[in-house]
């Protein structure tokens, strides 16, 4: 069974920087299509940003510019660099991989 954990979640000023990390248990990692969801306090799921076995990625415009995905098959890992957080980016982030994968979910807290 495959597992995702992700870690890195904190609270953060804004205009500042958390990168999330995930890792996956899957045997083979590089097959599977992986991304990032949120969801904020009061609000459904909603993506952030995606990542495919190729490396392409896509991203919501409320992040675009600002946040980064990106992926190390050796390592099973998924990233989620997040630069000038905002109050609004306050949500559980979850680690999401083709197949219906999920993670446990870290929180995010923009706040001063």
């Amino acid at each position: 069974q495959v597992q995702l954990v992700e870690s890195g979640g904190g609270l953060v000023q804004p205009g500042g920087s958390l990168r999330l990390s995930c890792a996956a248990s899957a045997v083979i990692f590089s097959v599977l299509d992986m991304g990032w969801y949120r969801q904020g306090p009061g609000k459904q799921r909603e993506l952030v940003a995606i990542i495919t076995t190729l490396g392409r990625t896509n991203y919501d415009d409320s992040v675009k510019g600002r946040f980064t995905i990106s992926r190390d098959n050796a390592k099973k890992m998924v990233y989620l660099q997040m630069n000038s957080l905002k109050p609004e980016d306050t949500a559980v982030y979850y680690c999401w991989g083709t197949g219906n994968l999920w993670g446990q979910g870290t929180q995010v807290t923009v706040s001063s």
